[in-house]
């Protein structure tokens, strides 16, 4: 079975609306040339088409005609490296995921280690974020989390006491507190008091030594969230 064979077998399996790269096709580094050609094939018959650069779709197909995946759909190949996670969401489509914001925005932003991902899909920029850590597949929803307390005092369109309420019943549901720490501490100090405050609140202050530890006790931290919302903001010097 040659290469085109492969392909159009592989993409053949793939349920409608997949998004997928070259590295998701199972062919060789020496095979890239006629893959490319295999690809241009199949888009001829409108097999696949393309989202961007190296990034292609199999529409769905229904009785009003062929549909595009969504825009976050097609984003997701920019989030893997050969099948591994690399990157994650962040900004302001994260937090209107998280029912943070209502705002939808016009720019996404991933968050990368490594990796800067610049593309722009339909009438959607991505911009890169430089990551505090390592992403993977089982720190992903706690660095989304923290990201979200960096950028409490600046995500648009948002009731702080509202967004902390949110949040403290998101970490409270959270299983793997003891990571979370763990990674709040590669955060800045202001991240670490919150997230301690947070957890304190939640019943969990035996584990927060560490960044009680972290923070300078004469430094103070300007959230604007009531005592009411959040009465353990005190042990943390947040104002």
């Amino acid at each position: 079975m040659n290469v085109a064979q492969r392909i159009e077998r592989t993409i053949a399996g793939m349920q409608d609306g997949t998004v997928f790269k070259y590295q998701e096709l199972g062919i060789a580094s020496n095979e890239y040339s006629a893959a490319a050609k295999a690809i241009e094939r199949l888009k001829k018959k409108g097999v696949v088409d393309s989202a961007s650069a190296g990034v292609f779709y199999k529409p769905k197909k229904t009785v009003f005609g062929t549909l595009k995946p969504s825009e976050e759909e097609l984003i997701k190949p920019y989030l893997y490296e050969n099948n591994k996670r690399i990157a994650y969401i962040t900004g302001t489509a994260l937090y209107n995921r998280m029912g943070l914001t209502t705002q939808v925005p016009q720019n996404i932003s991933i968050a990368s280690r490594d990796k800067r991902v610049i593309t722009r899909i339909g009438n959607i920029q991505v911009r890169p974020v430089k990551s505090y850590v390592d992403v993977t597949d089982k720190n992903y929803p706690l660095l989304e989390l923290l990201d979200a307390l960096k950028d409490l005092k600046i995500i648009p369109d948002m009731d702080r006491n509202r967004a902390a309420s949110n949040l403290i019943g998101q970490f409270g549901a959270t299983p793997d507190k003891r990571e979370l720490v763990k990674l709040a501490l590669r955060y800045p100090p202001r991240v670490r008091a919150l997230t301690g405050a947070i957890l304190e609140q939640v019943g969990l202050k035996e584990i927060t030594a560490p960044l009680q530890k972290s923070i300078n006790p004469l430094s103070a931290y300007n959230y604007g969230i009531s005592k009411d919302v959040l009465p353990t903001l005190t042990n943390w010097n947040i104002l």
